[in-house]
């Protein structure tokens, strides 16, 4: 999102926000638990500039849901426009964007132990070793160092443009540029760039499927007519296997738990298996009168979850369905819902 863009989001919101009500949330059940049941936390943006991002929890087993459990474990919320979520060595790392910091977080009650600050506007967080994790960023033109030990920036990476999504391969991170349309390459124990494969305009999600390939999801640049495009890498020789351009709006790939399945949103949900020789035109599951905003699937029961941020200014839900697209249920969730890990 462009700063023009969230400027006018901002005057926007700050026009309307106060006409309309938010949507009251789901209350939990008198016996929910944060244990080990399984559980889905909900990674809810809010609205840019206006502190009111949120962290739902929805367990399984009891079919119940806190709308805002970082809120109501330490009292405060956590910060302007929440971007993503990362859990690692019994850490949840909350990545809050225009707040420029991570709150960092015991998984089990979500009670906060530390916050890394000094951030530009971070986006996605990648331990890469137990020491050392890195951060993408909007503005800052670098990808920032983490070191876990004691939570605090230990250095940066050069990068221009605007940084998303990475993954991590043989010791090397593979990072989208939404700016430039690259995917760049980082030596993990140099921490230097070497090297850098074109694709299209708009990169920001990668996934790395069963067969050990990455893919990555394109948006293009309808002002320069350029566009969106789905390819598929060999990270060991970091040749393109194959690409096809999109029609629409596509956004937020991801595979399922046995990474053979891709799925992404296009005005509806997208599915198709890795060995495809052609992406499917035709959704699983049309949007209708919803605002698809996020998706995610359930690793353990292939179920596809996928946030309605309705009209991005009351509170939102979230709609689970079965693989074969049927609906099973749904579940409240804070404003903007965009981003789920399972437990």
């Amino acid at each position: 999102m462009s700063k023009n863009t969230l400027f006018l989001l901002f005057i926007f919101f700050s026009l309307i926000y106060s006409c309309k009500k938010d949507q009251p949330p789901e209350r939990p059940t008198e016996n929910f638990t944060l244990g080990n049941t399984g559980g889905v936390f909900v990674v809810n943006e809010g609205n840019y500039a206006f502190g009111n991002a949120k962290l739902s929890y929805y367990n399984k087993a009891e079919n119940s849901t806190i709308v805002d459990l970082f809120e109501q474990t330490n009292g405060t919320g956590v910060g302007d426009v929440l971007q993503s979520l990362y859990v690692f060595n019994q850490h949840a790392y909350l990545v809050v964007n225009n707040s420029g910091k991570i709150e960092v977080c015991d998984p089990v009650n979500l009670q906060k132990t530390a916050t890394i600050s000094g951030l530009t506007s971070p986006r996605y967080f990648l331990p890469v070793s137990n020491n050392k994790a890195y951060v993408t960023d909007i503005y800052a033109n670098k990808i920032w160092k983490i070191d876990l030990t004691n939570n605090t920036i230990s250095g940066s990476i050069h990068l221009n443009g605007w940084s998303e999504q990475m993954t991590s391969v043989f010791g090397e991170t593979f990072i989208t540029n939404f700016t430039n349309g690259k995917l760049y390459v980082l030596d993990e124990s140099t921490d230097n760039l070497i090297d850098s494969i074109v694709v299209t305009k708009g990169a920001s999600s990668i996934i790395q499927d069963a067969n050990g390939k990455l893919w990555v999801l394109c948006s293009g640049d309808a002002t320069s007519s350029i566009s969106p495009a789905l390819y598929r890498i060999n990270p060991t020789t970091r040749n393109i296997e194959f690409s096809q351009t999109i029609s629409g709006s596509p956004s937020r790939l991801c595979t399922n738990g046995t990474a053979d399945t891709l799925y992404f949103l296009n005005s509806g949900i997208m599915q198709f298996p890795i060995n495809t020789s052609s992406i499917p035109s035709t959704p699983i599951i049309t949007q209708g009168t919803a605002n698809f905003y996020g998706l995610g699937i359930d690793p353990q029961t292939s179920l596809i979850y996928v946030g309605d941020a309705i009209d991005y200014i009351q509170y939102g839900k979230v709609l689970i369905y079965k693989p074969n697209g049927n609906y099973v249920k749904e579940f409240g969730a804070g404003i903007i819902p965009g981003d789920f890990w399972f437990q």
